[in-house]
């Protein structure tokens, strides 16, 4: 099988805020269904309190590993792992027998930021707005990263703000 692509999904605000006491701080009902179409079937990584933050229940149809210090979250659809090394190879093999080849890292911060140097491709939805927030996703470099397609979405009538869509592939070294 061919490589198994690292895959960077966020909602960010202009200013990098993703996040806000523990959730998002708007509502963007158009860009989880993109995230939706995105990540299912495929292994979703991301931290316990990103975990905590989507009801501490795995989303359907998508196999969780959950980055944890040391909470042993038992829970039928996901693994906990003490750090993104080892997430990131259980999340390799379980794309492997799923027959995918992209792992999604979905948050939170401190995540994103492990991961950032290790991504393939960044699937970013840059929220039209500057919010008030705790937690941010770091600056994307242009010079790692190339920006290969970007689509503007407007506000549809459950989201908050207007949202630019964009995907980022790693520059080849």
């Amino acid at each position: 099988m061919a490589k198994i692509d690292i895959v960077i999904i966020v909602a960010a605000a202009r200013n990098g805020v993703i996040g806000r006491d523990g959730d998002m701080p708007w509502k963007l009902s158009t860009d989880l269904k993109r995230f939706k179409a995105l990540s299912m079937g495929k292994p979703l990584i991301m931290g316990r309190k990103t975990f905590e933050s989507v009801g501490s229940k795995p989303l359907p149809g998508r196999p969780h590993v959950i980055v944890s210090r040391n909470s042993k979250i038992e829970m039928p659809g996901v693994e906990t792992v003490r750090s993104l090394e080892d997430a990131l190879s259980r999340g390799r093999a379980l794309a492997k027998s799923a027959g995918v080849d992209e792992v999604c890292v979905v948050g939170g911060g401190e995540i994103y930021r492990q991961a950032l140097p290790l991504a393939d491709v960044l699937h970013v939805t840059h929220v039209e707005t500057e919010i008030e927030g705790d937690t941010h996703f770091p600056a994307i470099d242009p010079a790692v990263f190339e920006l290969v397609e970007e689509t503007r979405v407007p506000a549809g009538e459950k989201d908050n703000y207007a949202t630019c869509y964009a995907v980022y592939r790693r520059i080849p070294a």
